[in-house]
């Protein structure tokens, strides 16, 4: 039994695909349904995610799901008890949130940046209260932070704006932090980034589409090191199925990472990894060149 909060698009639904093509039941949670949507004006629904977990061979149970208000994710975790009694595994996806690009601290709206701080922070704090207490009644359970870069790297490097940089740091400490309280109870706790995403928002940015991705390297070179949304999900479900899963407590991992581990690839063929590349070829002023690194 998985949840996988902020599921409508992105990593969210790349990573509650996998874990439906493995064979689970998926509690797909956020914000757009097909009557609603969130502050992010997308189209895309938590309905549709469900329903490609299900032709991927899972059970996808779509949820519309505020996770800043607790007693909508109290209301969930609920349900999940009633009906299914258990909780294996949690991913922390939720996000949602517009950057403000390159703004300093003074430079940037406060409501904006706090909010920002929310949707990131506040979001995985209230799901992980809630949804926790059920996932330890059983040992083996799994919690998966989704972040954007690995603990080393954001430790050396500026990202993009005050408030995001905070953001993203604090994801990789939840995980952290959540590992020293779930080891007693055996479960684990780890943080994870993908790299370059290829989620419908960056698709949408350079005019392409996952079938003609390619398109966009002309304009973007480094986008050759770009991945699909199924790569991260196939991290997670690979961590997912491993019964050795708690050698990773406490951890910050990259999907190009476990690929190297667990011989999951994208969906051409590639391991893409990112996080080699981005500061040994894209942040060293190198031209871009993948070979080697997917």
């Amino acid at each position: 039994m998985t949840l996988v909060a902020g599921a409508t698009r992105g990593a969210g639904r790349g990573i509650a695909v996998q874990l439906g093509a493995v064979g689970a039941t998926v509690y797909v949670t956020g914000r757009t349904t097909g009557t609603q949507r969130s502050e992010m004006n997308r189209s895309e629904t938590i309905e549709e995610t469900a329903a490609l977990v299900d032709e991927a061979g899972g059970h996808g149970i779509p949820v519309r799901v505020d996770h800043l208000v607790p007693s909508e994710v109290c209301a969930l975790v609920a349900r999940i008890r009633r009906d299914h009694g258990c909780l294996h595994v949690l991913v922390n996806d939720i996000w949602g949130a517009e950057i403000e690009w390159g703004k300093s601290v003074w430079e940037s709206s406060l409501d904006t940046g706090l909010h920002t701080l929310r949707l990131a922070v506040d979001t995985h704090a209230i799901t992980s209260h809630y949804a926790l207490p059920l996932l330890i009644e059983q040992p083996g359970g799994l919690v998966v932070e989704v972040t954007d870069g690995t603990d080393e790297y954001n430790a050396a490097t500026y990202r993009v704006s005050f408030f995001y940089d905070l953001a993203k740091a604090s994801v990789n400490r939840m995980a952290f932090a959540l590992a020293h309280e779930l080891q007693p109870h055996g479960a684990t706790a780890v943080s994870l980034t993908p790299g370059w995403l290829r989620s419908e928002a960056m698709l949408d940015a350079y005019g392409v589409t996952e079938a003609n991705w390619r398109d966009a390297i002309a304009r973007a070179p480094h986008f050759a090191i770009s991945e699909s949304p199924a790569f991260v999900g196939r991290a997670v479900a690979a961590l997912a199925q491993d019964p050795e899963v708690a050698r990773w407590n406490g951890q910050s991992l990259s999907s190009g990472q476990l690929a190297q581990v667990y011989g999951f690839t994208d969906l051409d063929g590639s391991r893409p990894d990112a996080w080699r590349y981005v500061p040994e070829v894209q942040d060293a002023g190198l031209p871009a060149d993948v070979t080697g690194y997917r």
